[in-house]
């Protein structure tokens, strides 16, 4: 998002903010340009303040690019560090949480388990959160609302979701 708009944002709200760093939509593999782009923003979201930032590649291989991740954590230390649902796109998302509590600076994933919606991917985030508890968060993501989220909940056991339509009616 826009660096003015992400200001006006941390100066209005008390609330945690995690901003996503991404510099196109499609999928999850970045040329080394798109990398400097994105090492620019992760170092001018940490000088305004942001405490939290999004984030998530992939290689040709349709592995975790590690080496990317490296550059995004270190760059971001010390924010913190949430691994984009980028992760669902893999053959077996439960590998690739094995390679992300690896890296210290990802205290955080966002996952549907690897399918479309988060109750779809239940068994898959119950087996993550079991994986992680006590290391990094398991953000259950993917068609999760406000009369859902129990239900979710109770499926995977994980405690932090992420939904548009997460808070029901203001």
């Amino acid at each position: 998002p826009d660096y003015d708009l992400v200001s006006e944002v941390l100066s209005k709200l008390d609330i945690h903010v995690k901003v996503m760093v991404r510099c196109r939509e499609g999928d999850f593999i970045y040329s080394d340009k798109e990398m400097e782009e994105m090492l620019r923003s992760v170092k001018k979201f940490k000088s305004i303040g942001v405490k939290e930032i999004v984030f998530g590649a992939l290689t040709n291989n349709n592995t975790i690019d590690l080496d990317a991740l490296a550059q995004i954590t270190t760059t971001a230390n010390p924010m913190d560090v949430t691994f984009h649902k980028a992760i669902d796109v893999l053959d077996n998302p439960v590998e690739g949480v094995l390679q992300l509590i690896k890296n210290p600076g990802v205290t955080s994933i966002l996952s549907s388990g690897g399918k479309p919606t988060a109750e779809e991917g239940a068994a898959t985030l119950r087996e993550m959160y079991a994986l992680v508890k006590g290391k990094v968060q398991i953000i259950a993501a993917g068609k999760i609302t406000h009369i859902n989220c129990s239900h979710i909940e109770a499926l995977t056991g994980v405690e932090a979701f992420h939904g548009r339509l997460i808070v029901g009616p203001l």
